[in-house]
């Protein structure tokens, strides 16, 4: 069957579970291109908890870091490269906690889990309780990239993927 349409898509399973990747910068105050806008983030997650309800799909999120910080900025300006990916790791993290708070606010259940070991804030990345909490019904974001430096958070969603077993990546950035 080919797919013409997204209820299409759907029905042939190819939405069951899938990684939604959002750029930091779809977080952004338009107005300035940084930090972060509360509404913009609220409805990101109205609308991605809509769509797990509406296709009964498992959404796992991965977000970027750029509003705040872009690791390849930092050592384009003489920092050393990995201490800037680390910084844009850390970017992603506070990027991840506005979404989560988002999703509690309109009843999504959600969690954060890090590549980068941080338990006060959130649970470390292990790929069969992601697995879990999305068949729970939670949606879990995945923060602070691969947790090695070099990497770009793409890369992390077409990782995470794979090791989820998710069926499509959807990418969502700001142009």
């Amino acid at each position: 069957m080919v797919a013409t349409n997204t209820r299409d898509l759907a029905d042939s399973g190819a939405f069951q579970r899938v990684v939604l990747k959002l750029s930091g910068e779809a977080f952004a105050d338009p107005e300035t291109g940084f930090g972060i806008d509360a509404s913009i983030v609220a409805r990101v997650a109205e609308e991605t908890a809509a769509a797990a309800e509406e296709f009964e799909a498992e959404i796992a999120v991965v977000v970027g870091g750029g509003n705040i910080f872009r690791g390849m900025a930092g050592a384009t300006r003489g920092m050393d490269r990995a201490r800037a990916d680390y910084m844009g790791m850390l970017a992603t993290v506070i990027n991840a906690l506005a979404l989560h708070d988002a999703f509690e606010a309109v009843g999504q259940q959600s969690r954060v889990q890090t590549a980068i070991t941080m338990a006060q804030v959130a649970e470390p990345y292990i790929p069969r309780r992601a697995i879990r909490h999305l068949e729970k019904g939670r949606i879990v974001v995945f923060a602070a990239g691969t947790g090695n430096p070099y990497f770009t958070t793409d890369t992390t969603a077409a990782l995470r993927a794979a090791e989820i077993g998710a069926g499509a990546i959807l990418k969502g950035t700001h142009s």
